[in-house]
């Protein structure tokens, strides 16, 4: 069964949050799934307003599989550490068709805050690859 979903999505609104006061940490998620027979090879691309982008962080989704990326945790994301409180974009390109949604939790405040969005799917021409 080929899995559903796109090869290209774009989240334009990528903010860790500064960490909060109470017991729960401030965090997002770019959550990756898989309905496919095969492992989705994705590259995620992070952009940002005042230096250059880090591209192609690779991660593999295995088939009929989900992972949830937790962007405060660099070991997820090939060692690269985002910083925190500090406007961003993402993109995420995969082999095979996969659906992502984005979400923050936001504990800055007493009043936490948690969000959650599809990403924007972008329709891509058969045969494309990651390296462009």
């Amino acid at each position: 069964m080929k899995g559903e979903g796109a090869t290209v999505w774009l989240i334009p609104d990528g903010y860790l949050p500064p960490r909060g006061e109470g017991p729960l940490e401030g965090h997002e998620a770019i959550c990756l799934l898989n309905t496919g027979e095969r492992d989705a090879h994705v590259s995620v691309d992070l952009y940002f307003e005042d230096r250059e982008p880090v591209l192609g962080i690779p991660v593999v989704v295995g088939a009929r599989r989900t992972l949830h990326l937790r962007t405060d945790r660099p070991a997820m994301l090939g060692g690269f550490e985002i910083p925190r409180g500090i406007p961003y974009a993402i993109r995420v390109r995969s082999d095979v068709p996969i659906t992502v949604q984005y979400s923050r939790m936001d504990t800055s405040q007493p009043n936490l805050t948690l969000m959650t969005t599809l990403g924007y799917p972008v329709d891509v021409q058969e045969g494309s690859s990651l390296a462009g």
